[in-house]
Parts: structure tokens; sequence; C-alpha cells
């Protein structure tokens, strides 16, 4: 519900720090209702569009906060968290959303009422600490990534995109638990989407590039890979300088020094160059004529999982000086690359470096395999972390299981921190309603026959079936969440929530100009 000013003092003129605070509630309100329509197996799409007419249909929280045009300072806070939550986790967004609208909301109402913000701040966060401790203690482990529990988060994830999960899971039992627990490493980076193409886990690595030229080799076998992390060019000399003569002098040394360089690389055996910028004409020519695959303008990521998977070490223009016994050690390995022309990228399998997997969603329009992508990121994210965390019961099942244990804890705070426990109670129920009513069944009728469904079997991971509205096991449904999603889509949204509270005045700031006057 949206606050109004009226609640506040219908016979009076309303306090600026009240309306402040319900002017925020009311901002962040809005931004909750944009994506609390998506949540649940029975969500649906949103369609945004630009003032150009172009069009995103999506269903990812997101990608909906991202595109949205926003201008309200509360708003563009819950959104940076959101957004601070896709990057960690890379799941629970829309979850984020609604339970900081929630909390927010609730707070605002009991601040209205009269209880002080620091008495609902300080019963917020007694709350949300038992609610972290009912997550943490009823996770359960993934140690196997060939565990069926995997499947299924994603599954849900990927919004029961049978193709999708299954693509996931299989680069994740590629790539192996070892790496998928490395904090630098996500798997959600390996998602490749291109138009025509076909969905497949490819064992090794995608440059999404095309060679240099069509005289260029289209396949290498044992390839000798050679990464530039910079432009594959001679060192530039100021328009200036080479209007004299010793200038002239000097750009004819470092052509030929370059000159020098390119044919270094082909003495060293590299029949594959990758650079982050461009390569120069001399470099496209010479490489043509020995038989050498280039590629330039490669993205910085493409680039270190080729050195990742290749064994290569990336190089400066400036190291091709050294001896060409330092250079060998720069060198990697890859088994087989090739080129699709149709699709316009670069394979290369068979690294002698680390294992490498990409999964490849491919669709018939730029709308549909962009939305895809996104879908198959969601998944490949929430598996790397259920292997990372563990997994809990999904469909609001688990917030529900929180909300009992909240509840009866309640009695620990005094006086009107209490109230604050309350906003918790509240927000906890959120998600479960919300995915109920989007499958179109009564939200408190079937909040009531979980809570108790729940309280008498003594078993957190009761839910409801969307497609039947009965009381049911999410484990049994398949319907599972990571541990970590849950953990940090609550502490993104208490934190949110108790930020907004804390805010009794809004003050616009001068400008730069304003400022120079």
């Amino acid at each position: 519900m949206i606050l109004s000013l009226k609640q506040v003092n219908e016979n009076s003129e309303i306090d600026e720090r009240l309306a402040a605070l319900i002017n925020n509630a009311n901002a962040v309100r809005a931004v909750s209702s944009a994506v609390e329509g998506t949540i649940g197996p029975k969500g649906l799409d949103t369609m945004l569009v630009d003032k150009f007419g172009n069009v995103v249909i999506t269903n990812a929280g997101v990608t909906i906060l991202d595109l949205m045009e926003v201008s309200h300072p509360a708003a563009k806070m819950l959104i940076n968290v959101a957004k601070a939550q896709h990057q960690e986790i890379g799941d629970g967004t829309t979850t984020a959303t609604l339970l900081a609208g929630a909390l927010i909301g609730h707070g605002v109402e009991q601040v209205v009422k009269g209880v002080p913000v620091a008495r609902v701040i300080e019963g917020l966060r007694f709350g949300t600490q038992k609610v972290l401790d009912v997550f943490q203690r009823q996770g359960k482990n993934i140690s196997d990534v060939n565990d069926p529990l995997l499947k299924q988060v994603a599954l849900v994830a990927g919004r029961e995109h049978e193709d999708i999960a299954h693509l996931v899971v299989e680069a994740a039992i590629l790539i192996g638990r070892e790496k998928l627990m490395d904090p630098y490493f996500k798997l959600a980076d390996t998602v490749c989407s291109t138009v025509g193409a076909q969905n497949k886990v490819f064992l090794g690595v995608i440059v999404n590039k095309e060679r240099l030229t069509r005289q260029m080799p289209k396949i290498i076998e044992d390839a000798r890979v050679l990464i530039i992390d910079d432009a594959l060019e001679p060192e530039e000399i100021e328009d200036e300088a080479l209007s004299t003569e010793l200038g002239f002098n000097r750009y004819l040394a470092l052509r030929r020094e370059f000159e020098e360089h390119l044919h270094k690389i082909a003495d060293l055996g590299v029949n594959l160059v990758l650079a982050d910028r461009g390569i120069s004409d001399l470099g496209e020519e010479i490489f043509s004529d020995l038989g050498i695959m280039a590629v330039q303008r490669v993205s910085s990521k493409e680039l270190r999982r080729v050195a990742e998977h290749t064994g290569a070490r990336m190089i400066k223009r400036t190291g091709l000086k050294k001896d060409i016994s330092e250079l060998k050690a720069y060198l990697g390995r890859a088994g087989r690359v090739f080129e699709d022309e149709k699709l316009g990228q670069i394979f290369i399998e068979k690294g002698q470096g680390k294992p490498m997997a990409t999964i490849q969603v491919g669709a018939a329009t730029e709308e549909v395999v962009g939305e895809r992508a996104r879908i198959a990121k969601d998944a490949a994210a929430a598996v790397q972390v259920a292997i990372r965390g563990g997994v809990l019961p999904g469909g609001g099942a688990i917030e529900l299981a929180a909300l009992r244990e909240v509840e009866q804890n309640r009695s620990q705070m005094k006086g009107m921190a209490a109230y604050g426990v309350d906003c918790v109670m509240e927000a906890l129920k959120k998600p479960f309603s919300q995915i109920v009513y989007n499958a179109g069944f009564n939200p408190l009728e079937k909040l009531g026959d979980v809570v108790s469904a729940q309280a008498e079997l003594n078993n957190p991971s009761l839910g409801i079936n969307c497609d039947t509205g009965e009381v049911a096991d999410m484990y049994n449904l398949g319907v599972i969440d990571p541990v970590l999603v849950k953990i940090h889509a609550f502490q993104a949204a208490a934190e949110v929530a108790e930020a907004i509270l804390r805010i009794d005045t809004i003050i616009k700031m001068k400008t730069e100009e304003e400022d120079e006057i």
C-alpha cells in the first residue's frame, strides 16, 4: 500500500520530516511494484521501450531496474542495492527489491503511528539477524557437482528453461568444483549469446571476433598462441618530429624494429595472435603471408579467458624486444583453433592451461537471444553460489519458516523496538504472497495454510504448488534457491531500508555553476 499524506494527520499540516520519509517510501514502492509481477514460476514479462522505439522484453528484475527511467534519489538507492546484489551473487535482485520495499513501507507506517525511527531500526536489526540465522541453519550443502539438486537450482533461476538449465549444469560439471569455488571465477561470464547459434556447451573458449583477413588460415591444429595486451603497431612519432630529418630517421628505425618483432613472432612458431587493440597494416600483411591467424580488438575478458585456457601469458608490445628464449615462456598452446564464418567467432579448444567451458545460447532474433543470455547468466550464477553455500527451499517457504522464528523471539525486544520486529515479520510474507498472487491464488488464504502446515509438521520446506494451489514440499517439487542468494538479498534489503528510514530531511544541493557565482 502506498502511503498518503493524509495518514499522517488529516486535520493539520504535515511535518516536513515525515513528508520526506513518506515521499521516499512511495518512490521505493513504485520501483518495487515494477518488478513484483515477474517473480515466481507464473511471473510475467515486462516490456521496456526507449525514446527511439527500441524494445527489451524481460523477466529479469535487474534488467528492468537497470533500464527503467528513475529520477528519485531514494528509488536510485534501491536500484543500486539491487545491482550490487546482482554483481556480488548474480541472482535474487527481484527478491531483494520486494523485501526492501516491504521493510521500508511497514517501517514508515510504524513511524507515522508514532514509533521513533531509532526503535524501528533497532527491531529491524534484531529481526534481520534472526532471519539470517535461520537461513544459515536450514541450508543443505552440495558437495558434488553431479548432485541432482543443482539441476533444480538451474531450472528455478533459469525460469524453467530446461535446455538452458541442462547447458549450465553440464558446464559446471566440465569445469569442476575446485574452479567453481574460486572467488575470482564467475560461471556466468562463460555464457556467450549469438543470433543463429546452436545451444551447446563448448569445452574451450569462444572469441567474438573474426580473423583479420580471409587470407589467413581458417583452421589451426596444434596452435601456439601469443596474446598482446596492447596494440600491435609501431611506436608512434609526433607529426612535428616527422618533419625533421632526425625524427624521420627515428620513424624508419622504429618501423624496422617493429618488422623484426613480427618476424620474431613467426620464428617462435606462433600461428595465432590475439591483440587487445589494433594490428597495423604491416602486421596484417606479414601474418597473412606467413599463415598466421591474427585477431584484433579482442575484449579484455576474452583475452584473460584465452590466456587461462591456453596457459599463455599476456605481453605488451614493448615486451617483444625480449630475446626469443625469453618470449617462449609467454606462449600458450591449444589443440585446435577454428573460425565459424557464419557466426563471426573464433573457437579455441583443448588448451594446455586450465579447463574452460563456454555456454553458448542462441535464438532467431537479437531481442530473444539477449533475454536467453540473461536467463543463462542467472542460472549459471545460481548454480555456482549453490555449490559455494548450499541450498534452501524456495517459493517463499524458507521466509515463512524464518517468520515463525522471528515471531517466537519477538518478546525479547522490549518497548517500541518490538514494532521494528513487526516490520521484518511483515516483509517476510512478501515473497511468498507475491509468488502465490502471480499464480492466481489468494495470498492470505495460502499464507495461513502454509504457516499452519509448517508448524504442525515442523517442516520449513512446505510451500504452495503454484500449479495446483496445494501445500507441498518445495524440495520434492524441485523449487530450490541458493543459501547465499537468500542471505545477500535480505541483508541488502535491510541495509537499504535502514538507510532510507534514517533520512528525515531532503535538501537540494547547489550546482557547480551556482557555487562558482
